[in-house]
């Protein structure tokens, strides 16, 4: 049995695909100590998991004053995040042996601290993989059109920062990708190569395992029974960016009162009173089991954050996406090439366009055949099963 140290970050895109793998470990006779936020603690506890925890809110209030304008800004926010979370996990694992470390890609400075602790890491990737090339180009292409004098001052806020963290951690950052993908001796990533944007790029130190689909450990209250039978179109924008009263009339609008049963999550922070009357064939619920919804699904609306994504096609459900932020519009692109779904724009969305959009995915058979190749090869690629698998390879290369 071996002590593993798991860092990861406050999200539900980024813990979901890791429970399973926390499972699995703890099956086969690890002991795994959990870093996150106190809202996750009662659901990786499920798991058999020491949960340990530090300050989301100022987590969150440190990443943001980074500046959200441009990616290296960001970079900078998660670089301010280093004094929130490092010496809060240091001080809580004073005097224990870990003998290695699973950290998230972009959450919970999990390279800083594998660098610290000298640990063998593993690198948890919850969206497309980054080679450092194709980061690189990324961030000058995101530059080209950023004035000087404010790409000298974010770069030298950079410098700062990085200084700073070698002069109190002891620890040397040599580039912003270092900082933003947080690179390991090996990386899971929860897709397979055919998904991923240029697949053939990564070398063997990346494995690509597939959706990592696991029982989410919640109670919801929703009766699935209702709806078995029914077939739904199902509505979601995640569970981040989901204040959208305008969006969810204009679903009304689109699908009240039609032929299709209609399941609309609508998130904690939206009232349901806002959204007027609710036609006799939609179910609105704050919060939904999404994982056994979708095995009933006939289409899934949703913003494309890669768990839905992943999700849907894993369960054969085709996809029209909406695509908000970060890296949703490079997933809608994905879905698109592969012919699974068909992207919209929320700023020009009317009811009329997201009709039609459903009634040419449900009846297009070329998209169906699509949904039902990626579904076939995500679920043979192994998801949690595999990772673990390649944790204990990883495990043996070095001696642990």
């Amino acid at each position: 049995m071996a002590r593993v140290l798991f860092i990861n970050g406050g999200s539900e895109g980024h813990i979901n695909p890791t429970i399973g793998v926390v499972q699995e470990l703890i099956l086969r006779g690890e002991e795994v100590v959990f870093f996150t936020i106190e809202a996750f603690r009662k659901r990786i506890e499920k798991t058999g998991a020491t949960v340990r925890t530090f300050d989301g809110q100022k987590f969150i209030k440190a990443f943001i004053s980074g500046g959200r304008n441009h990616l290296l800004e960001r970079v900078n926010g998660l670089l301010l995040t280093a004094d929130i979370v490092i010496p809060s996990v240091l001080e809580q694992i004073k005097g224990e042996h870990f003998d290695y470390i699973i950290h998230d890609s972009m959450f919970g400075c999990g390279h800083l601290i594998a660098k610290i602790l000298k640990l063998p890491a593993i690198n948890s990737c919850t969206s497309f993989a980054e080679t450092k090339q194709s980061f690189d180009r990324t961030l000058e292409n995101l530059s080209k059109n950023v004035p000087t004098e404010v790409l000298k001052k974010i770069n030298d806020d950079f410098q700062h920062l990085t200084a700073k963290i070698k002069e109190k951690y002891g620890v040397e950052i040599n580039s912003p990708y270092e900082v933003f993908c947080n690179p390991s001796p090996l990386t899971i990533v929860y897709t397979t190569r055919e998904f991923q944007p240029s697949g053939e790029a990564f070398d063997q130190s990346y494995k690509f395992v597939g959706p990592s689909i696991s029982s989410r450990l919640t109670q919801e209250n929703f009766d699935l029974t209702a709806i078995k039978e029914k077939s739904p179109i199902y509505i979601s924008l995640g569970t981040v960016l989901n204040q959208a009263v305008d969006f969810y009339k204009l679903c009304i609008k689109a699908f009240g009162n039609t032929e299709h049963t209609v399941v609309m999550s609508i998130g904690g922070q939206t009232q349901l009173d806002e959204l007027g009357e609710i036609p006799e064939n939609f179910i609105v619920k704050t919060y939904v089991p999404q994982t056994e919804l979708l095995k009933y699904t006939k289409l899934f609306i949703t913003h494309g954050g890669m768990n839905s994504t992943t999700e849907a096609l894993y369960n054969g459900v085709p996809l029209i996406l909406i695509p908000l932020s970060a890296d949703q519009p490079i997933i809608a692109e994905q879905v698109t090439n592969i012919g699974a779904g068909i992207p919209l724009q929320m700023q020009t969305l009317t009811a009329n366009q997201l009709n039609e959009a459903a009634d040419q995915v449900l009846n297009n058979p070329s998209i169906h055949k699509a949904v039902a190749n990626i579904k076939e090869s995500f679920q043979k690629s192994g998801g949690y099963q595999k990772a673990v698998d390649e944790i204990f390879k990883f495990k043996s290369q070095y001696g642990i």
